[in-house]
């Protein structure tokens, strides 16, 4: 084992020799490439890059330069992609969400009540027991969990137990007597408590009744963010992310992420939303928008809540649910309340990327666009939706219409396939999940993930996204399988889609001249495998401005 160890050491510093600093010049030859050209994926043999970014792609060995005389390294073979974005995931939630109770594809109620019992055993310091993933539609009957569940076994520390999707919470008695919750308190606009039938709360509650709860749960602190927030994004770096679209960060993240920038601590790039819901936003949005050093930080859009999720039945509809009469879901913010932050936040120079996932919130977003557009030029005007998930199947020419973007996560669709078309019955599933309507009506789709909602491994996304299967293969021939993509089409959703989607496609998404060298390696070539074991393609190094932020060992380039 020392052996071992000694020579993984040898081979890292002898790696990490050749790129103190940034390397100002390099090549790197025997590749298997892909770069996109005409919106096709092209191969290409080498790349030559130059101060952290890419000086020339050379399509064959023989097309390099005799005269270069710089570091090189030997590609091995190996898969060369451009860096991998995800335009949707939640990297504070991400970080925090190692530190909590894991409730993802718990069995039952009482196998998440035996999980927290399991953490609050082995964590007797905690004030607040705190996780998240639970997901009633996997359980037995399929219904919501109740306080009392949660009280048989714990009564003297408060419960937070925040649904799969983040829509829903769970509280015990406990955490309701610190909020001040009984049978008094009335739903606050766009949330709701859920109540027996004598009106007690139960413990569930749907989004904006979530503050309530909460609220009174103590924030993390400033230093605690700078800490966590390297450490989640080195994790995202090694599945092949080279940027992340941060979606919703409020002030002291702000702050934080700033800080990290100024102190060149940010190993991957972040592409940063306002939270509107944030205390502070007003004078963020006065602000301005923030591009850092070389890119790595960009704070110039905003997100704003629309409806809830289809899980929790927060999605707002046109009709009533399919599952639960006279219920439509709900709005969050009433559309004249989120014209004006939007206008406010258009007129500073800000990206407006609005929360939609049921088929009225998705109408009502474009509405919103709409009127914004005729305020703003085309190009100030490449809003998005994050989303999209429920479209009414007249709306969706309206995307490339509008010039918004669909801000998608394919591997929703594959997760919800067991419920949505509860929720919405057999006309209402075809605008569903509509990758391919969306991109027939010439929508530009920007491919994400909705981590820690879901796993942050885009090649899960990517899987998803082909097959619309599982990674159990069900259903055999793909979930609605007239939506599926192309794997080209597919990776383009997590790399130049992505980078469209941020105004950063100039720079990132793609390795042309010019372009920062942001740029995986790979084990196995996706065009390659079979499309059922897209999910397991493993990623062997990631690059970022001509470095290495994360690569296995085994894997190490060789030096020429």
């Amino acid at each position: 084992m020392k052996k071992i160890m000694r020579k993984t050491l040898l081979l890292i510093a002898t790696f990490l020799w050749i790129y103190s600093s940034q390397a100002e010049e390099l090549l790197i030859d025997n590749l298997n490439g892909y770069l996109l050209e005409k919106d096709q994926w092209q191969p290409f043999k080498a790349i030559h890059i130059n101060s952290g970014k890419v000086k020339n792609i050379y399509k064959a060995a023989t097309d390099i330069p005799s005269s270069y005389q710089g570091k090189r390294l030997n590609g091995q073979g190996r898969t060369m992609l451009p860096g991998l974005i995800d335009a949707h995931g939640h990297i504070k939630g991400y970080a925090l969400a190692k530190l909590q109770i894991h409730l993802r594809n718990s069995a039952s109620a009482a196998d998440s009540v035996k999980r927290v019992v399991a953490y609050r055993n082995s964590h007797p310091k905690l004030k607040w027991l705190q996780g998240r993933g639970w997901n009633q539609v996997l359980w037995p009957g399929k219904q919501y969990p109740t306080a009392v569940m949660l009280d048989k076994q714990i009564k003297d520390r408060p419960v937070w137990l925040r649904r799969v999707d983040g829509h829903a919470g769970w509280a015990n008695s406990k955490a309701m007597q610190i909020a001040g919750i009984s049978r008094t308190t009335p739903d606050p606009e766009g949330g709701q408590i859920i109540r027996d039938s004598e009106g007690n709360p139960t413990g569930i509650f749907i989004d904006n009744a979530m503050d309530l709860i909460s609220k009174h749960i103590p924030e993390i602190s400033l230093q605690e963010e700078i800490a966590l927030l390297p450490e989640a994004l080195n994790q995202l770096a090694k599945l092949g992310l080279t940027s992340v679209h941060d979606a919703g960060i409020n002030s002291q993240t702000v702050a934080a992420y700033k800080t990290l920038a100024e102190q060149s601590q940010l190993p991957i790039r972040v592409y940063a939303m306002l939270s509107g819901s944030d205390k502070n936003v007003d004078q963020l949005i006065k602000a301005g928008p923030f591009i850092s050093h070389n890119d790595y930080l960009t704070i110039r859009s905003i997100k704003l809540f629309f409806d809830g999720a289809l899980g929790s039945r927060g999605a707002a509809l046109h009709d009533s649910y399919s599952d639960k009469n006279n219920h439509k879901g709900l709005l969050l913010y009433p559309s004249k309340q989120l014209l004006l932050l939007a206008k406010q936040a258009q007129n500073h120079g800000f990206q407006v990327n609005i929360h939609a996932i049921g088929d009225r919130g998705n109408s009502e977003a474009l509405n919103i666009f709409q009127r914004l557009n005729k305020l703003a030029s085309k190009q100030a005007s490449r809003h998005r939706i994050e989303h999209s998930q429920v479209i009414q199947l007249e709306d969706i020419p309206r995307f490339a219409k509008l010039n918004i973007i669909p801000s998608m996560q394919p591997i929703h669709a594959t997760s919800d396939k067991n419920m949505a078309e509860d929720r919405l019955g057999p006309q209402r599933i075809k605008g569903a999940y509509a990758w391919r309507k969306l991109m027939n009506n010439n929508a530009l789709i920007a491919g994400g993930s909705d981590f820690p909602v879901e796993p942050a491994n885009p090649f899960y996304g990517i899987h998803a996204a082909v097959t619309r299967q599982d990674h159990n293969n069900h259903p055999p021939k793909g979930w609605y399988p007239e939506e599926k993509l192309t794997v080209a089409e597919a990776l383009k959703l997590f790399t130049y889609n992505a980078a469209y989607a941020a105004y950063q496609e100039d720079k990132v998404g793609n390795l042309q001249p010019g372009h920062w060298a942001d740029f995986i390696l790979l084990e196995q070539n996706p065009f390659a495998v079979n499309k059922q074991s897209l999910w397991k393609v493993q990623v062997a190094a990631t690059w970022v401005a001509g470095k290495p932020v994360y690569q296995q060992p085994s894997t190490q380039l060789a030096k020429q």
